[in-house]
């Protein structure tokens, strides 16, 4: 897909601008007021750090789309994604607000993002990329596949009163970014555009960004099932646009069984990485100690929905990013 490295990066740009707005904007709204332990935060208190994540984690996506799932672009872009946790982390503590430092935060941000694609752009013109085409969309499909529990998580994000105005708009953004990143990444990992692909992969993004507004205007409590139905109809729609169609047609039965994986897999996989990594390692408590953040109260959970998500994601490309009919056999 040619269109795909400005895609990408145009991608990329838009979720700093919304990680620079939701630690200048959202997180000042998440600091509890005193020290005192009657004012200790409860669960998902501190919504804007795993709304922040998620928008790193799609900084990344972007760029793995710009570089049509090219190993050397790949790498960096992982790489990448943790430097900017790290800086997250530090920058978290300075506690910045106000427009100025929104505009800061996103200038630098998107600063480093040019700087980093012109880099690799120039080390595609010295060396053209060798990664066979097979692997690189494989590597597509399995970043849409990612995106796409992302947006699940994005849009099911949750605070302890759930009346923040400014939550609806973060997740609601955040999602539909999202939302985008899959489904381009399924058409760059297709193996042709044909008109039909390209039609498909539009009414899927339309399809998508209806359920994400939908389910954001569903309660808290009987959200869920509104969000595994997102999930599986997003997940089973990569499938359709990103794997092979041998003889013009899709092979229903293995999207049916892609569709079954989509409707099961990712909150089967949530719940398997949340709850080890919950009682062994309080990973979502160390990076709050780190930020220099009140600590959530001992009745309650510092739960790091992102990371679940990504792990899901993960776990879910090994299952779903197999576009060609010789990998699902």
């Amino acid at each position: 897909m040619r269109s795909a490295r400005p895609v990408g990066l145009l991608l990329s740009a838009a979720a700093v601008v919304l990680w620079a707005i939701g630690m200048t904007v959202l997180q000042p709204l998440t600091e509890p007021i005193g020290p005192w332990s009657e004012n200790l935060p409860g669960n998902n208190a501190y919504w804007a750090r795993d709304l922040r994540f998620l928008a790193i984690m799609a900084v990344a996506a972007g760029l793995m789309l710009a570089g049509r799932g090219q190993l050397r672009w790949s790498q960096p872009a992982v790489l990448l994604g943790g430097l900017w946790v790290a800086a997250d982390i530090a920058i978290d503590r300075v506690d910045p607000t106000g427009v100025a430092a929104t505009v800061l935060l996103a200038v630098s941000g998107c600063a480093v993002l040019a700087a980093l694609a012109a880099v690799l752009c120039w080390r595609d013109r010295a060396t053209p990329p060798a990664r066979p085409p097979a692997r690189a969309r494989k590597a597509l499909t399995g970043t849409a596949c990612v995106a796409g529990v992302l947006t699940v998580v994005a849009v099911g994000m949750e605070s302890p009163t759930d009346r923040e105005p400014e939550l609806n708009q973060g997740a609601l953004a955040t999602a539909a970014l999202l939302v985008v990143l899959a489904v381009g990444a399924a058409l760059a990992a297709a193996p042709a555009r044909s008109r039909a692909r390209v039609g498909l992969a539009a009414g899927l993004a339309m399809t998508a960004l209806i359920g994400v507004a939908l389910v954001r205007a569903v309660p808290p409590g009987p959200r869920l099932l509104p969000e595994v139905a997102l999930g599986a109809v997003l997940l089973t729609g990569v499938t359709f646009v990103a794997w092979d169609w041998p003889g013009g047609r899709p092979i229903w039965w293995h999207h049916a069984l892609a569709a079954l994986a989509a409707l099961v897999g990712p909150m089967v996989f949530l719940l398997a990485t949340a709850i080890p990594i919950m009682i062994l390692l309080p990973i979502g408590a160390t990076f709050t100690a780190l930020a220099g953040n009140s600590p959530i109260n001992g009745a309650d959970s510092d739960v790091l929905i992102s990371l679940f998500g990504l792990l899901s994601g993960l776990a879910m490309s090994l299952l779903l990013a197999r576009p060609t009919v010789d990998n699902r056999r």
